[in-house]
C-alpha cells in the first residue's frame, strides 16, 4: 500500500494581508500531477485544512475542487481529512455525507455513545489498496478539544482524556483488523519534542502544556502521519511517526527549509520507506535584514528590476527588517522608495530599536517588538506583569487560554 501524507494547507491564508491564493492553487495542480504520476491508494490530509474557522469561499472551492478532480482522474483513490486546531470540525464534516461519493473520508469531530464510550467506529477508516481489499485501517484522530475529552466520563486531566481516547481507539482498531493489515494513524497534535516554526503555529492549548507523547503510538501503528508543526520532522527519531509539514511557508520564518509531502510505502504491516517529494515553491519568500537603514537601502538598490514580461503573481513576498537607533517618520517612504520598479512586493516593515536611550521607554539594547509578533498569551502576560508587578501564575494563563478559544470557536457552527 503506498500513501501520500500532506497537512497544514492552511487555504485561505493571508500574509500581512495579502492573499494567497495563487500559491496554494499552485500547490494543488502540482498534487494533482503527483497523484496521477505515482498514483498512490490513500491521500492524507492531517488538519489545518483552513486557516480559520470561517475560510472564505474561495478557500472552501479550492478544497472541494480539489477533491472532485483528483476523484475524476484516481477513482480508486481514497482520501482522508481531519480537522486541526484552525478547522472548525462541523464546517469539515458538514460535506461529509457528499464526500463520501468520492471516497473521501471527513472527520472533524470525536464523539461518545449514550453509554459515555468513545464512538471508535466512525473514526476506523477502511483503506483499499489498488486490488479493492483492505490493505489497512485509518485510524482518524482530529484535534481534540478539551470539552471533547474531559468531563464525568474522563475527569478533568486534558492529557489524561487524550490518552484514553488513544487506548480506546487503538484498542478497537486491534480487534477488528486481520493478519497482515497496517494500522495508519492520522493525528493534528502537537508531539512532544516537535520543532516549532516562530511565529505561524498557534499555540494548542498554553505552551508546551499540550505536548503529547510520542509512546501513544504503540508499535502496532504502522504509520502516524502528523499535522500541527509546519516544519518537516520526524517525532523522537521514529521513522514511522512523522509531520508533513505546510505545503507553503506559511510566515518569514518557515523559509529555511524545503516544503514537502510524505511518500509512504508499506508491505503488510511493515513499513518499507517514506521519501520526501519536495514541493516547487510558486512565490518566494524574501527577508532583509535587520540592519541599519542605509545598509537596508543599498541592499534594496540591488534588488532586480522589474521583467515586464515576467508574472506578477510570482513576485517574491518581501519583509524589511531596519534596526534604528531613533524613530524615523519617513521610514516607510524611504524604503518605498527604494523599492520603486524593483521586482518584489512589500509586505511588512520591521523596526529594531536598538537604542542610545533618546526614546522614553527603550533602554539600551533593547528591542522595541511589534504587536503582530506577539501571540495573545504573550500579550496577556505582559499585561498583567505591567498591572500586578509579578509573573502570571499557570491557572490563570489556563484560564485565559480557555476563554480564548470560546472567542476562536465562537463563531464556529457554518
Amino acid at each position: 500500500m503506498r500513501l501520500f501524507h500532506t497537512s497544514d494547507w492552511h487555504l485561505g491564508q493571508n500574509l500581512h494581508g495579502q492573499d494567497r491564493d495563487f500559491e496554494h492553487a499552485c500547490f494543488l495542480e502540482w498534487l494533482l500531477r503527483q497523484l496521477k504520476l505515482d498514483q498512490p491508494d490513500v491521500l492524507l490530509i492531517a488538519g489545518d485544512i483552513f486557516d480559520t474557522v470561517n475560510p472564505p469561499v474561495k478557500a472552501q472551492e479550492r478544497l472541494y475542487e480539489f477533491i472532485v478532480s483528483a476523484h475524476e482522474q484516481q477513482p480508486l483513490l481514497t482520501i482522508v481529512i481531519i480537522a486541526g486546531n484552525h478547522d472548525s470540525g462541523s464546517r469539515i464534516e458538514l460535506p461529509a455525507p457528499l464526500m463520501r461519493r468520492l471516497r473521501t473520508h471527513a472527520l472533524g469531530r470525536v464523539l461518545w455513545l449514550d453509554d459515555g464510550q468513545l464512538d471508535a467506529e466512525r473514526l476506523l477508516l477502511p483503506l483499499p489498496d489498488a486490488s479493492g481489499e483492505i490493505a489497512g485501517w485509518c485510524l482518524a484522530l482530529p484535534f481534540l478539544r478539551p470539552a471533547e475529552v474531559t468531563g464525568a466520563q474522563l475527569g478533568d486531566n486534558y492529557l489524561r482524556g487524550i490518552g484514553q481516547v488513544h487506548e480506546w481507539l487503538i484498542e478497537a482498531a486491534n480487534a477488528k483488523r486481520k493478519p497482515g493489515q497496517a494500522l495508519i494513524a492520522i493525528s493534528h497534535a502537537h508531539m512532544a519534542g516537535g520543532s516549532v516554526s516562530e511565529d505561524s503555529e498557534r499555540s494548542l492549548i498554553i505552551g508546551n502544556a499540550e505536548a503529547l507523547p510520542a509512546s501513544l503510538f504503540g508499535p502496532s501503528i504502522s504509520y502516524v502521519a502528523l499535522g500541527h508543526l509546519h516544519k518537516p520532522q520526524k517525532v523522537n527519531g521514529e521513522e514511522r511517526i512523522r509531520y508533513s509539514g505546510s505545503p507553503i511557508p506559511l510566515s518569514f520564518s518557515e523559509i529555511g527549509y524545503q516544503h514537502q509531502i510524505l511518500d509512504v510505502t508499506l508491505d503488510g504491516e511493515t513499513l518499507v520507506s517514506v521519501e520526501p517529494k519536495l514541493i516547487p515553491r510558486a512565490v518566494n519568500l524574501q527577508r532583509i535584514g535587520p540592519a541599519p537603514l542605509a545598509e537596508i537601502l543599498l541592499q534594496l538598490a540591488d534588488l532586480p528590476n522589474i521583467d515586464l514580461l515576467a508574472d506578477i503573481q510570482r513576485q517574491p513576498w518581501l519583509e524589511v527588517r531596519v534596526r534604528l537607533d531613533e524613530p524615523q517618520p519617513d521610514l516607510r517612504h524611504q524604503v518605498e522608495s527604494a523599492l520603486q520598479g524593483k521586482a518584489v512586493r512589500l509586505v511588512r516593515i520591521a523596526a529594531e530599536y536598538a537604542g542610545n536611550g533618546s526614546r522614553e521607554g527603550v533602554e539600551d539594547g533593547t528591542t522595541l517588538i511589534e504587536l503582530d509578533q506577539l501571540t495573545p498569551q504573550e500579550l496577556f502576560s505582559r499585561a498583567w506583569q505591567d498591572s500586578y508587578g509579578s509573573e502570571v501564575d499557570e491557572q490563570t494563563l489556563k484560564d485565559f487560554a480557555e476563554l480564548l478559544q470560546d472567542v476562536q470557536m465562537e463563531s464556529e457552527q457554518p
